[in-house]
């Protein structure tokens, strides 16, 4: 590329009268700096080290000392963005099809082995650049505008809407999943039968674009997400006591969650722990349950865990880091499970 359009397109500021006029690569770790190449420094101290390797140009957006006036030191504003409008340059001219999807797609479909070319795309800025600065036409990227930016791309595809329910499940707890999908029986899936719609979702998609895949065992996604404890609040092995933390950070999948536990464990006592600033997104009706419970900070979930007996206990806005630190006071050793 040359030092004229990389100026124009990241909105640079060139600050020296350098020898140089294109550059081969765009490189941010300076061990992997060939002769040629353009070094962007999201690490200040390594820019003497790209510049022995071989670095024609630095890109950089916080004061730092030129020491080599023959290469191009370019300044920036932001350093993810420029990257981002490099690497959004870079796949202009790529015959890529890319399609959006809800994270929970994008997490279930990570851990699908596939083949090469489909990219499910995840990750900080850094990450994307390398999976996509080098992808091959007719590749397929899967992504989660709600992980990542939909400025690095053009043309987005929705997904294909699939009118028929084509997994069979034939057994189910309200945390795994047997099924059945094209004749292959998946038993004991580590999957709630709540992501079965998105797992369909996904299946669809592989199936309407030829993409030959392989289910393996799942494991947690971050949604959802089940710890099973004894009274104490201590976590133990799955499965193995009658008292569940279920932690999901996403406050936009609220009602579907507290639907699917009215529904699929009506023996259970459950209790809802929302944030409290949820107030106005839940419906009306769904406030009015008894099992209800607002926090504003973690220490009121604690109380509320503490003060109220359940099975099962929904806790939106947080994730299991909240069990960190002993929830109960210990005073004395116990066996209770």
């Amino acid at each position: 590329m040359r030092l004229e359009n990389t100026l124009a397109l990241i909105h640079g500021e060139l600050i020296n009268s350098p020898f140089v006029n294109s550059f081969n690569n765009i490189v941010f770790e300076a061990k992997a700096v060939k002769r040629g190449d353009l070094f962007i420094a999201f690490e200040e101290n390594s820019i003497e080290d790209a510049i022995f390797n071989g670095a024609y140009g630095v890109i950089f957006d916080k004061p730092t000392q030129i020491t080599d006036s023959e290469i191009a030191w370019i300044k920036v504003q932001n350093l993810e963005d420029a990257l981002k409008r490099l690497l959004r340059f870079q796949l202009i001219n790529k015959e890529i099809s890319v399609y959006a999807c809800d994270e929970i797609i994008l997490k279930l479909a990570l851990q699908v082995v596939t083949e090469p070319n489909f990219i499910a795309l995840h990750g900080d800025i850094q990450a994307i650049f390398k999976e996509l600065s080098h992808i091959q036409d007719g590749s397929i990227v899967l992504f989660s505008p709600a992980l990542t930016s939909m400025d690095f791309f053009t043309n987005i595809k929705e997904l294909p809407k699939n009118k028929a329910q084509n997994i069979n499940i034939i057994e189910q707890t309200l945390f795994e999943t047997s099924f059945i999908y094209d004749d292959v029986f998946y038993e004991r899936q580590l999957v709630s039968p709540f992501f079965m719609p998105y797992l369909e979702q996904l299946l669809y998609l592989f199936k309407s674009l030829k993409i030959n895949f392989r289910l393996r065992k799942f494991t947690p996604i971050d949604h959802f997400e089940a710890v099973f404890t004894n009274k104490n609040f201590e976590i133990k092995d799955f499965g193995t006591s009658d008292k569940v933390l279920i932690f999901e950070k996403s406050t936009t999948l609220i009602e579907n969650e507290i639907s699917f536990l009215q529904k699929q464990a009506s023996w259970a006592k459950i209790i809802y722990i929302i944030p409290f600033t949820c107030n106005t997104i839940l419906d009306a009706k769904t406030l009015e349950y008894d099992n209800i419970f607002l926090y504003k900070n973690k220490n009121e979930i604690k109380n509320i865990l503490q003060s109220n007996s359940f099975h099962f206990a929904l806790i939106v806005g947080v994730d299991k880091s909240l069990l960190e630190k002993p929830l109960v006071r210990q005073t004395q050793l116990t066996l209770d499970f």
